[in-house]
């Protein structure tokens, strides 16, 4: 950080830590001098400079942060609360990671944002809250794409001004897929029998035990069909890429170098490279990175330490995780 603001922490903690000193010394030392404080009265002056140089040292924090760039992570599937589906436990909450932002945004020692992505993507409307959350950042944004970023995570980096992929990541899969669990044939064989009452034609399409006739399938696939347009046309818009391309992915991850020379990142780089282009957008002479986190309590740190734990075991390319509403219908980017 610069100059200026290292004097002016400095100065602000010393000043804390003098008047401190003197209201302990005036309260404990030299009013009760007559008495036998002694010893007593000069512990107690002591800990009242303790206190104040600690009071000092958070005021000199909040008025002049020693970091100038915000970093929000995204890592594992994206859904609204990070619950995470069957076989995938947790994830990224789209509501905590939109909170780190917008207070990043409301921080004034932010003067830009990192969003470091290692996602295969999630659920459309978690996904687009981030990217919207990031688009509105008031600064210079810079998405980093790590080991994937795809689907979901590249809907989130379309939010941000730039997007820089590690040249060996796994970039795009800019697509959607619905997954519907039927057991018709398993409820006929075991003699399995559900009388079912809907208001609606198409009411009991995702009943997993009723077998989906052709017209069903056309309907459904409509559907995904609308929310995939709907994705290929942001992605056109936000990335300034032609909407043909786009299409013609056909939903295909990119290796890092891949994805650069097709248009579908801004550049390669690793975490050095992310600062030295968020300096320069920015007109930062050197950069001091905070990561905002979400508050947790210890029983959720431990699970999230699990969590990573287990993602390093079985680290790799996977596919986008599904919505997790409670259906047996999985709805997700991929």
């Amino acid at each position: 950080m610069g100059t200026l603001q290292s004097l002016g922490k400095l100065g602000i903690v010393l000043a804390g830590l003098l008047v401190a000193a003197a209201v302990g010394v005036a309260l404990f030392v030299v009013v009760p001098a007559e008495t036998s404080a002694g010893v007593v009265g000069v512990l107690l002056a002591v800990a009242t400079a303790a206190a104040g140089l600690k009071v000092a040292g958070s005021l000199a924090g909040s008025l002049f942060p020693g970091y100038n760039v915000a970093e929000v992570e995204v890592t594992g599937p994206i859904t609204a609360d990070g619950g995470g589906m069957p076989l995938r436990p947790g994830g990224a909450s789209a509501d905590d990671v939109v909170d780190q932002i917008e207070a990043a945004d409301a921080d004034d020692g932010a003067e830009a944002l990192v969003v470091t992505l290692n996602t295969p993507g999630g659920q459309p409307v978690a996904s687009d809250e981030i990217r919207h959350a990031a688009a509105k950042f008031d600064g210079p944004t810079v998405a980093h794409a790590k080991d994937i970023c795809a689907s979901g995570g590249y809907m989130i980096a379309c939010g941000c001004d730039e997007f820089v992929a590690h040249r060996d990541s796994l970039v795009g899969s800019i697509g959607v897929i619905a997954n519907q669990r039927k057991f018709a044939d398993f409820a006929d064989r075991y003699g399995i029998d559900l009388e079912r009452f809907t208001g609606g034609k198409y009411k009991d399409t995702t009943d997993p035990l009723k077998a989906l006739s052709e017209d069903e399938r056309a309907y459904f696939q409509g559907v995904i069909d609308s929310s995939y347009e709907s994705f290929v046309d942001l992605v056109a818009e936000e990335r300034d890429i032609d909407r043909a391309f786009v299409d013609d992915t056909e939903a295909r991850i990119y290796h890092g170098r891949q994805a650069a020379e097709n248009g579908l990142v801004d550049a390669l780089g690793d975490r050095d490279d992310v600062e030295e282009r968020l300096a320069e957008r920015a007109g930062l002479d050197d950069i001091a990175v905070e990561q905002f986190e979400p508050d947790r309590g210890i029983g959720e740190k431990l699970s999230v330490g699990a969590q990573a734990v287990a993602r390093a075991f079985g680290r790799g390319a996977a596919s986008v995780v599904a919505d997790r509403d409670g259906s047996l219908v999985e709805f997700r980017l991929k």
